[in-house]
């Protein structure tokens, strides 16, 4: 895990006061090239680190080395945390990792750090969508978790009308490079996607967060809440088994293998809101795959099909 090296990579420079890209990589048994990456994400990120030039020059920490990192500022201290951060909720060496670096800072910076740390998680399974561009809203709402401000934000709801809320910010989600901010309202706790939020304004109200809230935990409950109306309705499938791998990375956790038939096909659960989206989910496979059931499915096919017979028909030659 990156994240997990970053942090190895900045103890073991204050430590040795100066290492190379050469040395980094025999300690953590990376390759030298990998080792430089590292380096230069640190010093990109806006973590004190420099290269030195020479023949005994290599990479240091600015000021020397310091076990209890007082050579960190709070703006310094918060860039490293945001850095790593995120991995934390996937690995949990990168959590002990950072637990041991927050005991290590100076009291002061202490508590943005772990702000920083906290205010963001990753989940790397995938819903079946993909946006490429950051949201530039992210770094907005990022800045109000970590300072803990209340932010008032205008809203584009499922209908696309907008309303004012004033919410809570308690930390960020990225789910498949689609964005989500989770928040206290005066409603309890909601979920918003970043992409439908149309402004955002930081107050200087401070913002209430639970004292034992824990981002991971609560995205895990929205994940769960999300799921089950997303699987409302289960289909039996049969395809053959090398094709179950594609099945699997279009419909990701909503397709599971749960057993194979007498003639060598796997059998599949695949699960969706109602019988039409699971039938849109397969109409593209054809002949590929039976669908033993339910006949809700089996209907919506049938009806597919009929749908593109008539409209094409004409072109079969």
């Amino acid at each position: 895990m990156r994240a997990d090296r970053l942090v190895a990579t900045l103890l073991l420079m204050q430590a040795r006061g100066r290492v190379t890209a050469s040395e980094l990589a025999a300690e953590l048994e990376i390759s030298v090239a990998t080792a430089r990456r590292d380096l230069e994400a640190l010093s990109t990120a806006g973590i004190p680190v420099y290269p030195q030039p020479g023949r005994n020059g290599g990479w240091s920490l600015l000021g020397g080395a310091r076990t209890d990192l007082s050579g960190l500022n709070a703006t310094e201290a918060q860039a490293l945390f945001l850095l790593v951060g995120p991995a934390a909720s996937v690995a949990p060496e990168a959590k002990a990792a950072l637990r041991k670096l927050v005991r290590a800072l100076p009291d002061t910076f202490r508590a943005d750090a772990e702000a920083a740390a906290e205010a963001v998680v990753i989940d790397p399974a995938r819903w079946g969508e993909h946006v490429k561009e950051r949201p530039e809203m992210v770094r907005v709402l990022q800045d109000a978790v970590v300072r803990r401000l209340k932010v008032r934000l205008m809203y584009a709801g499922r209908g696309r009308q907008v309303s004012e809320r004033l919410i809570d910010p308690l930390g960020l989600v990225d789910k498949d490079d689609i964005w989500y901010l989770i928040a206290g309202t005066e409603k309890g706790q909601r979920t918003f996607r970043v992409e439908r939020v149309t402004e955002a304004t930081l107050t200087d109200l401070p913002a209430e967060r639970p004292k034992d809230f824990d981002l991971s935990a609560a995205w895990a409950r929205v994940v769960d809440e999300m799921e089950q109306n997303r699987s409302l309705l289960a289909a039996t499938v049969l395809m053959e088994e090398r094709f179950v791998w594609v099945m699997q990375d279009r419909l990701g956790r909503h397709c599971e293998v749960v057993g194979s038939a007498e003639d060598g096909r796997v059998e599949l659960r695949v699960t969706a809101p109602n019988a039409l989206d699971i039938a849109r989910h397969l109409a593209g496979w054809g002949g590929m795959i039976e669908v033993l059931g339910p006949p809700s499915v089996r209907a919506e096919l049938a009806r597919l099909g009929r749908e593109l017979a008539e409209r094409y028909g004409s072109a079969i030659v």
